[in-house]
C-alpha cells in the first residue's frame, strides 16, 4: 500500500489485515517503485496507491511501474485510492495504468470487492 497520510494508512491497513491480507506500507510513489523493483517477481499480489503524495505522485508511480522491464509490472493490479471521486479523476488513473479507483474514505466492503475482482481478473490473464 502506498499512502502518505498516516491515519489513512492505519485505517486501510486495519481493513486489509482484518480480511486476511499481509500489508507492506510505503509513504510515496518513489518508495513504491523502489520496493517493487527490489522485490522478486510475484512478491506482491496488488498495489493500493494513493494518488496525491509528495516526492512522486501515484499516477507517475503507476506509469513508472508499468514501464519496468519485468512481466509482473505489466500485470499486477494497481488500485487508486483518492479523495477525488470525479469521473475525470478515475479516467486519469486508468490512463496512468491503474486498474481500478477507490474513493476515500475507504469502505470496507468496496475495498474487499475491488481487490477480489482485480485479483480474479489478474489470475484469469495468467491462465
Amino acid at each position: 500500500m502506498v499512502e502518505d497520510n498516516e491515519l489513512n494508512a492505519e485505517i486501510a491497513e486495519f481493513m486489509l489485515t482484518e480480511n486476511g491480507a499481509k500489508v507492506e506500507t510505503v509513504k510515496n510513489g518513489l518508495e513504491a517503485v523502489q520496493h517493487f523493483e527490489a522485490s522478486e517477481p510475484g512478491t506482491y499480489n496488488v498495489i493500493l496507491m494513493d494518488v496525491m503524495m509528495p516526492v512522486m505522485d501515484g499516477l507517475t508511480a503507476a506509469r513508472t511501474i508499468r514501464d519496468l522491464e519485468r512481466q509482473d509490472a505489466k500485470t499486477i493490479p494497481i488500485i487508486a485510492m483518492t479523495a477525488n471521486a470525479f469521473r475525470e479523476d478515475a479516467e486519469k488513473c486508468m490512463e496512468a495504468g491503474m486498474n481500478a479507483h477507490l474513493a476515500k474514505p475507504l469502505d470496507d466492503k468496496k475495498i474487499k470487492q475491488t481487490i477480489s475482482e482485480e485479483l480474479r481478473r489478474s489470475n484469469a490473464c495468467h491462465e
